[in-house]
């Protein structure tokens, strides 16, 4: 029979010291994974929520004695950050009533992130966007500007996914210039919820039709046309058209490509630029806002 072997005082400690040790590493590495856990916990949460500002309705609605159910028409104006014009929101909201349209009116501090990315859902027939539009000529992309001032901690996740802008009303910005949010396409493909029902997209500013992806992106969020300029305009330019064009297609019920035709023979280009209106795709050409209206 063997005898246990004892251990000497120096092994003991040895021993002690090597269990002490293990006991210290576990520990380590669970705080490490711990750390870990939580740094990618709330990492996920910015990265993927933005600042939560929430969707009012409009600061003006005006509803016709005629109205139609399901007729909707807005007016998105954030050129009264520069560019106010009262006559132009009265001429355009009495168009649209005869038409049977109710119609929701959104100033510039109501153009926000939030406010675009719900727009698909609220059931609008017709879009008036008044609103500036800057332009990527390398990227071919372009940046529909909010009202709301341009922070780096806020949409984090939507600006490391490159569905914002950042603008300025002048390019490059003047010293002390307020920057802006603006929506590019991919926002409206990703970010928008929703979508859009049967409805004509009017985008009165700058560059809208210069390139393809934002009006292809509106369609493919379920617009039937999307209406544009093809370079720089000026307000006062693109409120008389848009006033001549919203005549030809809801009272006279002409077809998109009638309508915008008939527009240009009485308004004319933009005297600088010589940018004229266009639309998007060719097919809407041949039809009217009727037709559009009668898709559920």
């Amino acid at each position: 029979m063997t005898k246990k072997k004892h251990l000497g005082t120096k092994a003991q400690i040895g021993a002690e010291k090597e269990r002490e040790r293990r006991i210290a590493t576990a520990i380590f590495l669970a705080i490490i994974l711990l750390a870990a856990a939580f740094s990618g916990y709330f990492g996920y949460t910015i990265l993927n929520s933005s600042p939560s500002i929430s969707f009012a309705g409009p600061t003006s609605q005006f509803k016709p004695e005629n109205a139609t159910p399901d007729l909707k028409a807005a007016i998105v104006d954030q050129l009264t950050l520069e560019f106010p014009n009262k006559t132009f929101t009265e001429e355009a909201t009495n168009i649209l009533e005869q038409g049977g349209y109710t119609v929701d009116y959104y100033p510039a501090e109501m153009v926000t992130v939030d406010f675009f990315s719900s727009l698909p859902s609220c059931g609008y027939k017709i879009i008036l966007l008044r609103v500036h539009c800057g332009h990527n000529p390398e990227a071919q992309n372009l940046g529909f500007f909010t009202s709301e001032v341009y922070s780096s901690s806020k949409y984090v996740y939507e600006q490391l996914a490159d569905l914002l802008e950042r603008v300025a009303f002048n390019n490059p910005p003047a010293e002390g210039e307020p920057t802006y949010f603006a929506i590019n396409s991919l926002f409206v493909e990703r970010s928008m919820k929703g979508r859009f029902n049967g409805t004509t997209i009017i985008m009165m500013g700058c560059y809208g039709l210069e390139f393809p992806c934002m009006a292809a992106a509106f369609v493919d969020k379920g617009a039937e046309v999307y209406i544009g300029w093809s370079g720089l305009v000026s307000a006062s330019h693109t409120d008389q058209a848009t006033i001549s064009l919203i005549k030809h297609l809801i009272l006279e019920n002409q077809t998109v490509r009638q309508a915008g035709e008939n527009t240009m023979n009485e308004v004319g280009p933009d005297p600088s630029s010589k940018s004229i209106l266009g639309y998007y795709p060719d097919k809407a050409g041949e039809q009217t806002i009727e037709d559009f209206n009668g898709k559920n």
